[in-house]
């Protein structure tokens, strides 16, 4: 790997960038991932600060990515005081007020949140490459963290249903990753839990729900656009999309993408 310094308030850090490699979300397309050296010890300001220039948290590993033409990786947050539901969401919403929330640490983790983790990859993600489970994968994954990280799960009555990984920062929760029982697929239960940490923000009092990555041309990531306004870290700045994109407009949006060059979406993207 070569040191790496990118241009920010963080160039005190160490950074790293790897070869190239397959993509997780393109086929036929490669990646190259930027690494804060996993030697710093990280507190939530510095990992604030890495969020909002596009890092974000796996484990033990901060990164970004940082690929040669392309630049569909999109950093995309909720602003929670704006934020509105739409139809689909309303309906999850009203679908699911017999579950209850519970605030737990990571280092509260055992058997049922990893057996809840096993059966949601092994059924819901058969095809990617976090099949089959393990309880290795689960906690360096879920469990390992430099940062104040915790669960918010949702409870019917004894039996747990879904627990969202998240990290606390000073502007907002960075959404790590949510898995839930694939058994109850009419509840909704991805939307709802993506509506949950927006509540849960709010009585926190802060501003945004990070979402990770949104990659335009990648079907699967597509979900996070219906959460409107929406904010894209574009060209260095966030933009906010006022209103969810058609299918033909997301694909749009993803070819301008490709290049290095500026993006030209002031019709659809206001500052």
């Amino acid at each position: 790997m070569k040191s790496y310094h990118p241009k920010s308030l963080l160039n005190d850090l160490q950074y790293y960038i790897t070869p190239p490699h397959d993509c997780s979300y393109l086929e036929s397309k490669s990646a190259r991932m930027v690494f804060l050296d996993p030697v710093h010890r990280i507190d939530v300001l510095t990992l604030s600060e890495l969020s909002r220039v596009g890092f974000r948290r796996s484990g033990d590993f901060i990164y970004r990515p940082e690929c040669h033409l392309c630049r569909q990786c999109l950093s995309c947050r909720v602003p929670i005081a704006e934020f509105r539901m739409n139809g689909q969401q309303k309906k999850a919403w009203k679908r699911n007020q017999d579950l209850q929330m519970r605030i737990v640490p990571v280092s509260d983790a055992n058997l049922q949140h990893y057996q809840l983790y096993e059966r949601y990859i092994n059924q819901r993600h058969a095809d990617g490459d976090m099949y089959p489970a393990s309880y290795d994968q689960f906690e360096k994954f879920l469990l390992h963290s430099c940062t104040e990280s915790f669960f918010i799960e949702l409870w019917q009555e004894d039996k747990l249903i879904v627990v969202s990984t998240c990290d606390l920062l000073d502007d907002g929760l960075s959404a790590v990753y949510t898995f839930f029982d694939p058994d109850e697929s009419r509840r909704s239960l991805g939307v709802f839990a993506i509506l949950k940490q927006i509540e849960y923000a709010t009585q926190l009092n802060l501003n945004y729900l990070y979402l990770g990555y949104w990659v335009p041309h990648s079907a699967k990531m597509n979900y996070k656009s219906q959460y409107t306004p929406l904010e894209l870290l574009l060209d260095g700045q966030w933009r906010r999309l006022n209103r969810a994109l058609s299918e033909q407009e997301i694909q749009q949006l993803g070819n301008s993408l490709m290049s290095t060059l500026p993006s030209e979406w002031n019709n659809l993207i206001i500052k």
